[in-house]
């Protein structure tokens, strides 16, 4: 091991994008050994994983490698590294976490009584209505009638139609709102 301590040598000995400094392209086995420690110890704080961490490293060395002679031209083949090993990870978790929402079904507990109850309050509150504000509720908003359709149905005037749905409305409000207290 030399003063400057191990791997320190050939990160000096690069002049420009993948050359040493005898103009010969740096091979891949001493980027290997100057990268190794540096991608696994992020990896591993990132992780939170050693094994985790390894397996990250190995699939982007063997990218890296896969495609040497381009990255070892580049400014900072280091960088590329890295950013490869981001990309696998962020892959990674994007799918675990994909996999877990679909395995397990993450999202907000659902309450499997709150469509039954649900049913009750609006029956207790359409129950309060009139029979005459019942059927124009229902029929305009529920079925989307006209006032005028609606009255020719019920046999009564577009403005009482109106009127009707307004008080059952209203009727429906402090009702629906004393049962939310």
């Amino acid at each position: 091991m030399s003063e400057m301590g191990k791997g320190a040598g050939l990160r000096l000995a690069w002049t420009g994008p993948g050359e040493s400094m005898d103009g010969e392209p740096v091979p891949f086995e001493g980027f290997f050994e100057d990268q190794k420690d540096r991608l696994l110890r992020v990896l591993s704080v990132i992780t939170g994983s050693r094994p985790e961490a390894e397996d990250l490293a190995q699939e982007a060395f063997t990218r890296v490698f896969e495609r040497w002679e381009t990255v070892a031209a580049m400014d900072d083949p280091a960088g590329y590294l890295h950013r490869t090993a981001m990309n696998l990870f962020r892959n990674q978790y994007r799918r675990a976490r994909v996999a877990l929402a679909r395995t397990v079904g993450l999202g907000p507990e659902q309450d499997v009584f709150k469509p039954v109850d649900d049913r009750d309050t609006a029956a207790r509150a359409m129950g309060a209505l009139t029979p005459r504000q019942r059927a124009a509720l229902v029929l305009t908003e529920a079925l989307g009638y006209s006032g005028e359709e609606v009255g020719r149905l019920l046999g009564i005037r577009a403005s009482t139609v109106w009127a009707l749905t307004h008080q059952a409305r209203a009727a429906l409000r402090g009702t629906v709102g004393a049962t939310d207290e």
